[in-house]
């Protein structure tokens, strides 16, 4: 039987290409089994509404300070441990076939097309973190921790 689901999960591979098996979308949240994480498929501050299988309201920009708070509450509410993702762990999310939002809107979809918190300081500016634009697609390193910006949530399961 073991042989028999890891056959299907290759061919899934093999035949759909590694972006389109990537993800395993439920409910509000998205499985990556390239990564291992969870993600919560919206941006902070807006809802997954399964009538029209898509995240609505209004994406709220946040600093640091704002994102401990968040963090916080989404960790009592989901339960789980949520956080920012790893500059790699967002980098994977990345769509380079795609027009902006370079991510797979199927998963993801009304993400902004801007700049996302990751939860990497630049090792070269320890004052700075890591962001993933995804308008561009490209990694940047020189976001202050006061900077407001759109936060996407990760957990490992």
């Amino acid at each position: 039987m073991n042989k028999y689901i890891a056959g299907l999960m290759a061919l899934l591979f093999i035949t759909c290409g590694s972006a389109q098996a990537q993800f395993f979308g439920s409910d509000d949240t998205v499985k990556d089994v390239t990564t291992g994480v969870t993600w919560l498929r919206c941006s902070v501050g807006q809802v997954w509404d399964p009538s029209v299988e898509t995240c609505t309201g209004k994406i709220v920009k946040l600093n640091h300070e704002e994102i401990a708070i968040a963090l916080t509450q989404a960790k009592a509410q989901l339960g789980g441990d949520w956080r920012l993702p790893s500059r790699k762990e967002l980098v994977s999310l990345v769509c380079d076939d795609c027009s902006a939002p370079k991510i797979n809107s199927k998963y993801f979809p009304n993400l902004s097309s801007e700049a996302y918190w990751t939860g990497d300081k630049n090792w070269m500016n320890p004052r700075t973190y890591w962001t993933v634009n995804f308008m561009t697609g490209h990694t940047y390193n020189r976001f202050f921790p006061y900077q407001r910006l759109p936060v996407l949530l990760v957990q490992k399961k």
